[in-house]
């Protein structure tokens, strides 16, 4: 079964395309260019749009537009392909990476996005010392979380990535892909002004 699976919720935008299980290929880029990097997954691995099964897409929490651009994309090729889909939260495939870890997804605003899920500033976390701090959030608030004991590997790890092959390996249920919903967590900025 040939999955393409996605996640644009944080800065970095990745996509894998996995075959049961077995990764073919992995991208790791912005938003703007998934559609170009889902085609060069396909491409790479000598198939085309007809061969894909299902998708899986990042559901958030993360950036309002970015993950509104990974569902969007979901739902075009899912209804285009006629295919079905799940959503892995963005803060499930961060702490898939590695046992014991602890996802932090950079909010903005002065917050970071944690399990729940919910948005908080940094300090206001109490995590025991020696907890592994990852993602995004993590690399932005280190000295905050180091200096509560907790433990972020260097900014360079890719372990801060959702990398989009640990969606695939959580992924359970299936449907429509007009069926799935963002993880939003806050409110959006803009506000609708009524004349």
């Amino acid at each position: 079964m040939l999955v393409l699976s996605f996640d644009t919720a944080t800065d970095v935008a990745t996509s894998a395309l996995v075959d049961r299980g077995h990764v073919l290929g992995e991208r790791i880029s912005v938003a703007r260019t998934l559609l170009e990097d889902l085609d060069g997954l396909l491409r790479e691995a000598g198939a085309g749009p007809g061969d894909v099964h299902a998708l899986v897409v990042g559901t958030g929490p993360g950036s309002f537009t970015s993950t509104r651009i990974g569902l969007a994309v979901a739902r075009g090729i899912g209804l285009a392909l006629d295919v079905r889909a799940a959503g892995v939260s963005t803060l499930d495939a961060l702490a898939s990476a590695r046992e014991g870890a602890f996802p932090v997804v950079d909010a903005r605003r002065r917050e970071v996005f944690v399990a729940g899920p919910r948005a908080v500033a940094p300090d206001d976390l109490e995590l025991a010392p020696g907890t592994l701090c990852i993602g995004s959030g993590a690399v932005r608030y280190r000295a905050t979380f180091e200096r509560m004991g907790a433990i972020v590997p260097p900014d360079g790890d890719d372990v801060h990535l959702p990398h989009a092959r640990l969606h695939a390996a959580l992924a359970r249920d299936f449907t429509s892909p007009d069926a799935l919903q963002p993880i939003y967590v806050r409110a959006p900025d803009a506000e609708a002004v009524v004349a």
